[in-house]
């Protein structure tokens, strides 16, 4: 099937994105694996390259449409200087940002790259360059015709935990929970870990929203009301679904390490227990898109850019879980292509 083709956006450029990118493809054996494009500035590389001082690290240059194997590729998305201010949020460094990200996902989209890696960006920077996104997420699936089919898939060696909302405010979180969404995150969920990770019969935990999952409403009642009866449902209908749990006690004790996958109703439900287990070796999946997008599981790191204190490990990981993951849909989808043609023999020897 050859190499995949792994694109890798710079982020910020006043964060530790550029460094753990070339930490991460200073390991020669990914180029065994895949081959990297990064989108972004040669030069803001090398400027970087000398704070970490990389001194086998190597790229060239190209245009996106014709990369070199067994090269670091580099795509320059703009070619003017830029003012580089570490540790700082500023307009320049989330324009940046912008410009390579929305290279990279043109050429996802037009399949030139199998896979999107991308790097941490700022917020409050994006912002300041009119990014009308909460965040890269949602970008990409406003620009592959998916948005509101996403889902935040947070994924290590010990878990994998997905969320119902993102990025949205505490006391807006309720909202947010209704059965059409709880049960298609699910669904999604599910169809994820068959295509994406070669889970055959997948295992869904379902955390509740409220303390103690509701106590049987005696605390809020949408886990009686919304979340039990989905799951009722789905398990006649022969999901592998279980819960609502509260979810406390269900990772103060080893549940979590039983099922698949877990579904949490809110950000900081599903992250704060998902990055005590897995910090430094977590990746965000999203998972819901024709396209493959990873990223790491970490912020700009403003505070030490200037240290050469950032840890690859996180965007190393992004970076071979989108390989396998481009493996795993190209087998998927070979498998789907054989049953069908074994279905359409089958059926054509039933009308003759």
């Amino acid at each position: 099937m050859g190499k995949a083709k792994i694109g890798i956006t710079i982020g910020d450029i006043n964060g530790i994105g550029p460094q753990v990118i070339i930490k991460a493809l200073s390991n020669e054996m990914l180029l065994n694996e895949c081959t990297p494009i990064i989108y972004g500035s040669s030069k803001v590389l090398g400027y970087h390259k000398n704070i970490v001082g990389a001194q086998g690290f190597h790229f060239v240059t190209s245009n996106g449409d014709r990369v070199t194997s067994n090269k670091i590729n580099v795509v320059n998305c703009w070619n003017e200087s830029v003012n580089i201010e570490l540790g700082k949020a500023t307009e320049d460094g989330g324009q940046c940002a912008y410009i390579a990200l929305d290279r990279a996902v043109n050429d996802l989209r037009d399949k030139k790259i199998d896979a999107l890696v991308t790097a941490p960006i700022n917020k409050h920077a994006m912002r300041l360059a009119s990014f009308p996104f909460l965040g890269h997420t949602e970008y990409i699936a406003e620009q592959c015709n998916a948005l509101g089919e996403e889902l935040m898939l947070l994924v290590s060696p010990e878990m994998r935990v997905a969320v119902v909302s993102t990025h949205v405010p505490i006391s807006e979180v309720a909202t947010h929970v209704t059965k059409e969404r709880v049960q298609k995150c699910i669904l999604t969920l599910e169809e994820s870990l068959k295509k994406d990770f070669d889970v055959e019969k997948p295992t869904i935990a379902v955390l509740g929203l409220n303390p103690h999952a509701g106590d049987s409403g005696e605390i809020g009642l949408e886990d009686e009301e919304i979340i039990k009866p989905i799951i009722i449902e789905l398990k006649k209908k022969g999901h592998h679904v279980s819960g609502p749990y509260p979810a406390d006690s269900f990772f103060g004790g080893i549940r979590y390490k039983k099922v698949d996958a877990i579904l949490a109703m809110y950000h900081d439900q599903g992250l704060i227990p998902f990055k005590a287990f897995s910090f430094g070796s977590g990746v965000n999946f999203t998972a819901g898109l024709e396209v493959i997008r990873t990223s790491p599981d970490h912020g700009t790191g403003y505070d030490i850019v200037e240290q050469n204190l950032a840890d690859p490990a996180s965007m190393r990981q992004a970076i071979y879980n989108a390989i396998d993951i481009v493996r795993v849909r190209r087998e998927y989808e070979l498998m789907r292509q054989d049953r069908l043609r074994k279905n359409e023999i089958k059926n054509a020897g039933a009308i003759v």
